[in-house]
């Protein structure tokens, strides 16, 4: 069942990456776009946890940084980040609260846009901070808005799994 699941998540985050990346790029609102890949990637990782959270990061992000012909690495360095605190913060606190994805969805979208500011700097390349800041609310407003669709899909093609299976407990011998 397990390797059914990462399926059902590969398949969903390589449909949001293209889609990301061949339609979602392209629509401009007041300076920023809708994030459909961040969005599905916190629904998977809240779902199924910091693991599958940074795999799936990694493997989305490395699909663009493909498809877009950037930096290989950049965005997966930042999406494999943001889905292991994701995940994390769903296997500890908030999976089961109704606000959880959409609250996510704010946090996440803010660290994403600093996260790939500060990676541009780092490499010396021209990073466009201003921008990035002025962008920021109407990117989380787009975000909250794919939010409640796309967390339903991915909960009805993923069903929560209980907290116990995420999560191994450390016994000391002796």
């Amino acid at each position: 069942m397990r390797y059914v699941d990462g399926g059902k998540a590969a398949i969903l985050l390589f449909v949001a990456a293209v889609a990301q990346v061949s339609i979602f790029s392209q629509v401009d609102v007041l300076g920023a776009s809708p994030d459909l890949l961040l969005v599905t990637l916190v629904a998977v990782a809240l779902l199924r946890g910091a693991v599958a959270g940074a795999a799936g990061g990694f493997f989305a992000g490395l699909l663009v940084d493909s498809a877009t012909l950037g930096e290989l690495g950049l965005t997966s360095l930042v999406l494999t980040l943001s889905g292991y605190w994701i995940g994390r913060y769903g296997e500890t606190t908030g999976r089961d609260r109704a606000h959880a994805p959409y609250l996510s969805v704010a946090v996440v979208t803010v660290l994403y846009g600093f996260g790939l500011l500060v990676v541009h700097f780092v490499l010396g390349e021209t990073a466009p901070a201003g921008a990035v800041v002025r962008g920021l609310g109407p990117a989380i407003l787009m975000n909250l808005a794919l939010t409640g669709p796309v967390y339903a899909l991915v909960r009805r093609l993923l069903p929560p799994v209980d907290r116990q299976e995420l999560t191994t407990e450390v016994q000391l011998l002796g």
